[in-house]
């Protein structure tokens, strides 16, 4: 067997798989909220007065793993079969730990909790975390610092919940716990750290979300990392390929039933652990995330990188380099429109589109309900475009529905183009990927077959594929056993021409727009 965890937002979650009979055997996990009122983490994060700052107290992690670990054991699994380890945690939140902190996990005592023997071993009792927005100011000063170069180089401009804006901040407002930190942990090295009784290094994956990682080496950025703080280079591990061996499990996890010394993999980033959990680690293959933010993600054959600043660029845990672009106004659009004429999700993914045509009669709209970041629009606004019973709001809750529908996908296929890759097939997921109508959209706006599969958990899945390598097991094989397709919507070709011209209308309605 092959353990696979997953450290999100909101839970801590394990999945173990059998890769010879392709198998889930069993699978478990955490709430946050629910299991550790305590941490006054509601949803994963510490209640804060300012909207703009997002925490998480990592101890709140360090408890969740003991909890999980005992609900694996009372599943009545003998998990002394498990024979490699690994996992991810959520993209850009940092862990900052002093110089004790590894002695302290060369001898955890397995008769104590973890939280109770690791809490000394931190030089910051709080992590930022990927929802933070509020290093505007370290952005900009890195930006200016650095230039153009920071992109091309590390695959992303300055972002705010990046990890290298928020070390720089943790440095101008708290010299003295900068100055104790020994190491900066990303939540996936953290974790992997506490399994191996040692600090684990970062992968090229997960470190590639810092704005510190420098792509074309795959190392450290020296320059980069002297502008955020001193010593900062001193503070890092080298970063590793995610295909590592990074340690062995200690001693303390052996009273949950595993053995001492079963190899850990290097944990990743969620993202990029579900590219390999959607069996979409190789070029060619695309997946679509239908959430509150839609995603777009693929693995890339060439390091390039977005020419607009909105798409960004990660490692991929099978090698080379993936994309990733994210749609702020995703469900929440749908949702909005949806409310708007008072129907039910029945109506809006069934009949709304089955009495449209695609299309729309060229009547497409900008669905920014909030502020969004692909493209780059600050304020919120719904525009209209097309015909004027359309633009006033006079045609049919049908045809609104279409329209934003049809325009999330068209702006989609306009902001991939930049990643320079053949689409082969497109894999969808999220609570929107179960809608039909929404699917044939995305096949015909692609003209790419629209794949779903029966996966849950797409990156818990990825962290236990990935720990099959420290047996030696051929990792394109496993994801296959794993990630077939359970049906496919084929596009239909009669309306190409309908979406190239849509995409042209939609290019210079955005265009326009943003001059």
């Amino acid at each position: 067997m092959f353990l696979g965890l997953d450290s999100s937002t909101q839970s801590l979650k394990a999945l173990l798989i059998d890769p010879d009979k392709g198998e889930i055997i069993s699978s478990v996990s955490v709430n946050f909220t629910s299991d550790f009122p305590e941490f006054n983490c509601p949803n994963g994060v510490l209640v804060n007065e300012d909207p703009l700052v997002n925490h998480s107290d990592p101890l709140l992690w360090v408890a969740a793993m003991d909890l999980l670990f005992e609900r694996l054991k009372a599943t009545g699994i003998d998990l002394s079969k498990v024979r490699g380890i690994s996992g991810c945690g959520q993209q850009h939140g940092s862990v900052y730990v002093n110089s004790r902190f590894e002695g302290i996990l060369a001898s955890l005592d397995g008769k104590s909790v973890l939280t109770d023997q690791v809490k000394d071993g931190l030089s910051r009792l709080t992590s930022p975390v990927w929802l933070d927005s509020s290093t505007g100011s370290e952005c900009e000063y890195l930006s200016d610092k650095i230039g153009d170069r920071l992109q091309t180089d590390t695959g992303s401009p300055a972002i705010e919940r990046f990890t290298g804006a928020q070390i720089n901040k943790f440095y101008n407002e708290n010299k003295a716990q900068y100055e104790d930190t020994a190491v900066v942990h990303l939540v996936s090295s953290f974790l992997a750290s506490l399994l191996c009784g040692e600090n684990c290094p970062i992968d090229f994956g997960d470190g590639a979300g810092m704005n510190l990682l420098n792509l074309k080496s795959n190392s450290w950025d020296q320059e980069i990392a002297d502008v955020l703080a001193p010593e900062l280079i001193n503070k890092l591990l080298p970063a590793v390929p995610s295909t590592q061996v990074v340690g062995k499990l200690c001693d303390y996890f052996t009273k949950y039933g595993l053995a001492a010394g079963v190899p850990v993999v290097a944990w990743t980033g969620d993202n990029p652990s579900s590219l390999v959990g959607m069996g979409a680690q190789e070029p060619g293959a695309v997946v679509i995330s239908l959430g509150t933010s839609d995603t777009f993600f693929a693995a890339m054959k060439n390091f390039t990188t977005d020419p607009n600043g909105c798409g960004h660029v990660f490692g991929n845990p099978a090698g080379g380099c993936m994309s990733l672009i994210c749609f702020k106004n995703g469900s929440l659009a749908r949702e909005k429109v949806k409310d708007q004429y008072e129907v039910d999700w029945d109506f809006f993914g069934g009949k709304a589109l089955d009495d449209t045509e695609p299309g729309n009669g060229f009547n497409f709209m900008h669905p920014y309900f909030e502020s969004e970041v692909t493209p780059l629009v600050n304020e919120a606004g719904v525009k209209y475009f097309g015909s004027t019973e359309f633009c006033s709001g006079k045609a049919s809750a049908c045809e609104y529905i279409r329209a934003v529908v049809e325009s999330q996908f068209v702006s989609m296929m306009l902001h991939s183009q930049w990643i320079g890759e053949t689409v082969n097939k497109i894999r969808v997921t999220g609570g929107a990927s179960s809608s039909d109508g929404i699917c044939q959209i995305i096949a015909d706006v692609f003209q790419c077959p629209v794949e779903r599969i029966n996966t849950t958990d797409s990156a818990a899945l990825g962290g236990a594929m990935r720990a099959t390598q420290a047996a030696g097991y051929n990792l394109s094989k496993v994801v296959r056993k794993f990630t077939e397709a359970s049906d496919v919507i084929h596009p239909r070709k009669e309306y190409a021409d309908v979406y190239e011209a849509l995409l042209e209308k939609y290019a210079a309605s955005e265009a326009e727009r943003l001059i």
